[in-house]
């Protein structure tokens, strides 16, 4: 009989494992059966990218939810919360909505009027009431050293400017408690925010009418923990986890925490 090369045998099991995953995560943009779980939208923040998500993801998709990672256009709280709104009209069934740091603001508005939406879990993630900015909300409170990590901006058109945290800052502000090499490819790979985005008052107050869950960092350099504490208890949180020590992007140092508060709010 002939013997199998152990190589092939590798190549099966790595091939088997992954049309797995892409049977699970398939039905994201879909309906599911009725009882099936509800799909989780995960929106990231400024400097960051929908890959932001990756360890989170993959702990959802192995426990069988479909998910689906926005591309946050961090161009304006209205029109990037206007374009995750059409993301989840694209959607059929229940959804759990997560929003990463900015990508707070951009769900409290996008869920607005969305009864298929559920759940809002906020990671290290603003919450604002009306007429509020991420800006003033991360001035309320002392702590935060963003601004003095941010580069030179960008002039872009129509007046505004693009901002980027520098590169050699990035590492202790944004992802303290993440390995020193994996910050450095998060820095090179980060996604600009608009400076006007940042000061665009919010409209939309999801997280009035939709329960909702808060996990964040007490390490946290871009918006000061007493601040996302406040937000968590403003917006009545039916589960605050704050871990200890954790920066800015938990959902990345963190993710079996963050993961499982999303699956609570799930259920």
């Amino acid at each position: 009989m002939r013997r199998i090369h152990p190589m092939f045998r590798i190549v099966m099991s790595s091939l088997l494992v992954l049309l797995s995953l892409i049977a699970i995560a398939g039905p994201a943009r879909s309906a599911g059966p009725a009882g099936s779980r509800p799909t989780v939208v995960l929106v990231h923040g400024a400097f960051a990218d929908a890959s932001s998500w990756n360890a989170v993801a993959t702990r959802l998709v192995h426990a069988g939810y479909p998910v689906v990672a926005v591309a946050n256009p961090l161009r304006g709280v209205a029109h990037d919360a206007s374009y995750t709104a059409r993301v989840l009209d694209a959607i059929q069934g229940p959804v759990v909505l997560v929003g990463h740091s900015y990508g707070g603001s951009v769900i409290s508005t996008a869920a607005v009027d969305k009864p298929q939406v559920k759940a809002l879990v906020f990671v290290s993630a603003f919450a604002p009431e009306a007429g509020e900015s991420a800006a003033t909300l991360s001035n309320k409170f002392p702590g935060s050293t963003l601004g003095q990590a941010l580069a030179a901006p960008v002039p872009q058109e129509a007046g505004v400017a693009d901002l980027y945290i520098r590169t050699d800052k990035f590492w202790q502000q944004f992802a303290a408690d993440v390995p020193q090499a994996e910050a450095v490819l998060m820095a090179v790979g980060q996604r600009p925010i608009t400076d006007a985005a940042l000061g665009e008052a919010n409209t939309g107050t999801a997280w009035k009418t939709v329960p909702s869950w808060f996990v964040y960092g007490t390490g946290d350099r871009n918006i000061p923990p007493a601040a996302l504490a406040w937000m968590a208890e403003r917006a009545q949180s039916k589960r605050t986890v704050a871990i200890p020590g954790a920066s800015h992007v938990p959902q990345v140092s963190h993710a079996r925490e963050v993961a499982a508060l999303i699956e609570a709010a799930a259920r």
